[in-house]
């Protein structure tokens, strides 16, 4: 039998450019349900590739508001809402290679693929639908899914069990520091996209790259034999 590999993909920052909707989503959120103006897109960093509920507690301490727990998820849920609104009036762009990388490896026949998100399955589905990947040849990990999410590698552990092959044996594509981690917890490999962040952030990751045209089925399967 031949080797089969994993690759697994986050969704924010990897597949679809998100950081800027979600960041002005957010900011509208704030400003109609606590009424607090001036946010700005560098506010929500230390949220990125945590979840939607920290994406919006990370904003909020940026200017010094601690939220409840009621307070976080009225923010997660019209949050949400306001993406999907905004997703609905103009499309996502999807980031170069990442459909090339999705055909080829279902093509392969020795890649076992799944997206592994911390954000809602509504959320993730919408993106990924909306930039036309086929989702439905994927195992679908969300943050629904599992109780602690990035940094913590839940997330990829449950990505790699629902394929079938062990977490060594699976390459993670990730754009932010927690998420490297993550992976790296989870005993994968890690190619890691400097869409969101600068190389000098992802220095945990195996492989760092600029541009998933930069990665093959090849550069995956070297991490791994």
């Amino acid at each position: 039998m031949s080797k089969l590999y994993g690759l697994i993909f986050d969704v924010d920052g990897v597949i679809a450019d998100t950081e800027a909707v979600n960041a002005k989503v957010t900011a509208r959120v704030f400003e109609d349900l606590f009424g607090l103006k001036g946010v700005r897109d560098e506010d929500f960093i230390a949220g990125i590739g945590r979840g939607d509920e920290e994406y919006v507690r990370a904003g909020a301490r940026a200017h010094g508001l601690e939220l409840s727990d009621e307070q976080a998820k009225a923010g997660t849920r019209l949050r949400e809402k306001y993406f999907m609104e905004a997703l609905a009036k103009a499309p996502l762009p999807i980031f170069g290679g990442v459909r090339e990388l999705i055909d080829a490896a279902l093509a392969s026949g020795n890649f076992r693929l799944a997206i592994a998100t911390s954000g809602s399955f509504e959320k993730s589905r919408a993106i990924v639908k909306s930039v036309k990947v086929p989702y439905e040849k994927m195992t679908h990990v969300s943050g629904n899914d599992v109780k602690r999410r990035k940094p913590a590698p839940d997330l990829f552990l449950l990505a790699a069990e629902r394929l079938g092959i062990d977490p060594g044996r699976c390459v993670v594509i990730e754009d932010a520091p927690d998420g490297v981690r993550a992976a790296k917890a989870a005993g994968a490999k890690c190619i890691a996209v400097t869409n969101t962040t600068t190389a000098g952030n992802l220095t945990g990751a195996d492989f760092i790259c600029n541009s998933l045209e930069q990665v093959d089925l090849d550069t995956i399967r070297k991490l791994i034999d």
